[in-house]
């Protein structure tokens, strides 16, 4: 059966942008790999330990059906404007040679003998930093190993648009730009697949639960996980049972719907 690869900026967006596709091709018989390209991790690396996102990130692999976890070996570059100095033991990600950050993971390409590679969109989705430099280093990587078929995790700006009043609606307290909103994610007319995840709804929402740091932290998007975590499973399936991917190098047919 043909291998999958997610390669993936963070622990939390395995599950996020695409853990329903990663559930439903374990359970179809595909052997699925996640690579993350930071820990997490803002400062230096606890001697002897692993860090909890990484540990939270293996959690989550397991309920999806992931067979196997790599680290590429970054930190995390931070959000907002400021770029932090790099942690004594590593650099953040966006600081990254792109080229020699490719060739580790081409190096996964080539071991697994993947035939396609999940990564981001040229937006890198919201446009955080670190999955812009996801966009770039899974190109180049793809290229290095000849992996066959890329797939470029995305959202309908549009659907995201809804989902954002909905939560809004909810009184949710998450702080968004309007004028943002154009410039994220993909328009419709750009994406290529569409992926029904409905029935691995109580997967990927039990993966989601197991990023116990963000569900329970206090950072931006806290409030937000902590809705989406206990929702009824079937109405976070109504929300999430959709994943969207542009094929990289395929042209959508005209009046096609993805």
């Amino acid at each position: 059966m043909p291998t999958l690869i997610a390669l993936h900026a963070h622990p939390d967006d395995e599950v996020l942008l695409t853990g329903g596709t990663l559930a439903r091709a374990a359970a179809e018989g595909h052997r699925v790999v996640v690579v993350v390209a930071t820990d997490g991790l803002m400062g230096e690396t606890p001697e002897g330990e692993e860090p909890p996102r990484m540990g939270e990130l293996r959690a989550s692999a397991a309920v999806l059906g992931v067979a196997r976890v790599v680290h590429l070996g970054y930190a995390d570059s931070g959000h907002g404007r400021e770029l932090y100095p790099d942690p004594p033991d590593r650099i953040r990600f966006v600081r990254a040679d792109t080229e020699e950050a490719a060739r580790r993971l081409a190096a996964v390409l080539r071991e697994e003998v993947a035939d396609v590679l999940l990564s981001y969109d040229a937006n890198g989705g919201y446009g955080h930093r670190d999955h812009v430099k996801v966009h770039h280093v899974g190109k180049r990587a793809a290229e290095l190993a000849e992996t066959p078929r890329v797939l470029e995790a995305t959202m309908p700006r549009e659907v995201f648009g809804r989902l954002m009043r909905l939560v809004r609606l909810l009184r949710v307290p998450v702080r968004y730009d309007p004028e943002w909103l154009s410039r994220i994610y993909c328009s419709r007319s750009d994406i290529t697949h569409a992926i029904d995840v409905r029935r691995y709804a109580r997967q990927k929402q039990a993966a989601l639960a197991a990023h116990r740091s963000e569900v329970q932290g206090t950072g931006r998007i806290a409030p937000a996980m902590r809705a989406l975590v206990r929702l009824p499973a079937p109405v976070f399936g109504l929300l999430l049972g959709r994943e969207w991917f542009v094929e990289a190098g395929r042209e959508r047919r005209p009046g096609a719907r993805p």
